[in-house]
């Protein structure tokens, strides 16, 4: 009895100790109440020189927004003094101007105008040059069609389509003929009678705008253009500028299983075919990575199955594989010629990992310089190629900022991300499980956050976030942590994400399982997953929730449908719900055209199992959206009424593919009532509705 009660005793502190853990509030989970949890890293700007580096304090002290220069050797920090950063030149305003860019000798600026022509100014004089005439509500010089905005040049550039040459002396620009691209009516509700805002929006199948590739001279305002037929069914990428004062073209056909690099004569437009790749399924644009020699590049192709390195002449001549393997290639952060060595990021030993590896330009030897079981990010190299910056964590372990060699160790720790509260919260464990997928071919990534106290004899709802959409993972062993996620696990809620085969983890070779059939493969991991769930002692086998948006609100339409013997709610945001309302670039790519495949487009389409449904699904959309269109969510809420099904749909006037501010506000708070109601089976708190 006497060992019994020293026992007890030894262990009072521990559960003292345990019982004095913070809990999140309200506040610190959803208004941004701060928690001291984390503190951010210091951003480390560039490299000084081979044995300094700079680095500046991002905010949380009082040395905030100040940069030092940082011994490698001793730690030692001092005041920065030079100028860090190229400043960049403070641009002029111009009335009614878009994307104003400067010249690269700071000369000039160039810009499009609502009337759809490009324009540049001479800083000096001030004066203004008109470089095109014909701009029109249809043709767009210099500035990007939606679906080129969207799914080529991307949302990064803010429309723009054109680009300074290196030496400032002329400018490559896209010209959009819109005027057969199909209109697609967006109703705002706004005043007596609204009004349309009408867009120009291809779906799969339809006309894509007209593209032309000019090269204007500043000199003389004259425009050279690239030697291509407008009506061929095709696409262009983000062009370059070459080493050597070449321009080129990325070139692919409508089908999306042909890309092409050209070198366009300045003089006279005419093409000269530098690379050629064809795949059966889909290709990507080719995107040089130049030698600072202009003696070669390096270009990334899937054409394996995996994304790998390959190296080629000036000339588009294949000199060597750089990297080979079952695995994927990442970012390239320097080509160093003189020592023969490509550094870059790849997920090998681990495809939820990012290591930090060299390869020698002949292909002949790989190696991993970063090390441990760690996910790496925000690598930075110094100049001789001595050392690099990192930054390393896991799904356990909080992100920390290291100095490390090229062997691999760690000179020093720069920084790291715990708080001063970090031991003072009870922090929910993660686990990362692999799930076989039905048809055996793949273990699939699956992160579990398991509430806090966790009881595995107790039975729990599940909650789900997905995207699933091709190349798009989102379960990956680096730390993942928000006080939202905190206040759902002091809740009860077991909160999952899981991959695809098509998510990136099983390279180009899974995601071919998905051609003409986008949606199934995705739909059949995850009910693979959905079971793999269910068998847990720990799950509540009839809330198995799933929510997403955009591709995942689509998975989860199709999750309370196709898959609705597996999952019993869901919230789906802003969803795509047949590939024929989507847009042709990001569909066909994976579909082809309807014309050409209407079974696969059939056989993915929610409303195909629209009779399957069953549970409830709380749908959502924003009635501006313009990207994927308020049609989507229509079609599926009008059969489910023909049903005479139960559900919840949510519209929010005016909102685009983002619901934001008021309305985002509005939007969560419903879907955590949802959360509340039909999985823990209790009111929300009050604070929610304040």
């Amino acid at each position: 009895m006497r060992k019994l009660f020293l026992l007890v005793t030894a262990l009072l502190p521990v559960v003292l100790l345990q019982a004095q853990k913070k809990s999140f509030s309200y506040d610190q989970a959803f208004k941004g109440t701060v928690t001291n949890i984390s503190k951010p890293l210091p951003s480390i700007v560039k490299w000084i020189d081979d044995t300094h580096y700079l680095e500046s304090i991002k905010e949380g002290t009082e040395e905030t927004g100040k940069s030092f220069s940082v011994d490698i050797k001793t730690g030692k920090s001092l005041p920065y003094t030079g100028t860090g950063e190229k400043s960049s030149t403070v641009l002029p305003v111009v009335k009614d101007a878009r994307n104003i860019t400067s010249s690269p000798d700071g000369k000039r600026i160039a810009y499009t105008k609502k009337d759809n022509n490009l324009y540049t100014t001479e800083l000096v004089s001030n004066k203004e040059v008109q470089l095109t005439t014909d701009g029109s509500e249809t043709i767009l010089n210099g500035y990007a069609s939606w679906v080129y905005y969207e799914e080529i040049l991307g949302r990064a550039s803010r429309y723009r389509a054109f680009w300074w040459s290196p030496d400032s002396r002329r400018i490559a620009f896209m010209r959009f003929d819109d005027a057969q691209v199909p209109v697609f009516p967006i109703y705002w509700a706004d005043g007596q009678h609204g009004y349309l805002e009408n867009e120009r929006y291809p779906k799969a199948g339809d006309k894509n705008p007209e593209v032309k590739i000019g090269i204007v001279s500043i000199e003389d305002n004259k425009i050279v253009w690239a030697d291509f037929n407008t009506k061929d069914d095709q696409y262009f990428g983000t062009p370059y500028w070459a080493p050597n004062g070449q321009f080129w073209v990325n070139w692919m056909n409508r089908g999306q299983d042909n890309v092409k690099l050209y070198n366009i004569d300045l003089n006279n437009g005419s093409k000269t075919e530098i690379y050629d790749e064809q795949q059966n399924t889909w290709v990507n644009f080719a995107n040089p990575e130049f030698f600072e020699s202009g003696k070669g590049f390096i270009l990334i192709s899937d054409k394996t199955g995996w994304r790998q390195f390959y190296r080629y002449g000036m000339n588009g001549k294949l000199v060597n594989p750089v990297t080979q393997g079952d695995f994927t290639v990442g970012e390239i952060f320097k080509i160093d010629e003189k020592a023969n060595l490509i550094y870059f990021s790849a997920r090998k030993e681990n495809s939820a990992r990012f290591d930090l590896y060299s390869a020698t330009l002949d292909g002949k030897k790989i190696n991993r310089l970063s090390t441990g079981e760690y996910s790496f990010t925000g690598m930075n190299l110094s100049p001789d190629g001595k050392y690099f910056i990192t930054t390393y964590s896991n799904i356990s372990t909080p992100p920390s900022s290291v100095l490390m060699d090229m062997k691999g160790k760690i000179i020093r720790e720069l920084a790291n991300a715990k708080g001063i509260d970090f031991d003072n919260y009870q922090l929910p464990k993660k686990e990362l499980v692999r799930v076989k997928s039905t048809d055996g071919l793949f273990d699939l990534p699956v992160l579990v956050t398991y509430p806090v106290n966790f009881d595995p004899n107790k039975k729990y709802p599940v909650l789900v976030s997905i995207y699933g959409g091709p190349n798009a993972g989102t379960v990956y062993d680096s730390w993942r942590f928000t006080p939202v996620e905190g206040w759902w696990a002091q809740e009860g809620l077991v909160q999952v994400s899981f991959d695809n085969r098509s998510s990136g983890h099983f390279g180009k070779k899974g995601m071919n399982y998905i051609h003409r059939q986008m949606g199934k493969y995705e739909m059949e991991d995850y009910m693979a997953c959905g079971r793999w769930i269910k068998q847990q002692t720990w799950a509540d086998t009839k809330k198995l929730c799933i929510t997403g948006g955009s591709f995942g609100g689509y998975m989860t339409c199709m999750a309370l449908t196709y898959g609705a013997a597996v999952f019993d709610y869901g919230v789906a945001n802003s969803s795509v719900t047949d590939w024929q309302l989507y847009d042709t670039h990001y569909t066909e790519r994976f579909m082809d055209t309807p014309q050409e495949n209407p079974d696969g487009y059939k056989n993915t389409a929610v409303l195909s199992y629209i009779n399957q449904y069953k549970g409830l699904i709380r749908i959502v959309h924003g009635s501006a959206d313009d990207n994927v269109h308020m049609q989507n969510s229509l079609q599926v809420i009008n059969k489910l009424e023909d049903l005479k099904k139960h559900f919840e749909f949510m519209v929010y006037p005016g909102e685009r593919h983002g619901i934001a501010a008021a309305k985002g506000l509005h939007n969560r708070t419903e879907a955590y009532n949802f959360y509340y109601k039909y999985l823990l089976g209790k009111e929300m708190p009050a604070e929610f509705w304040k």
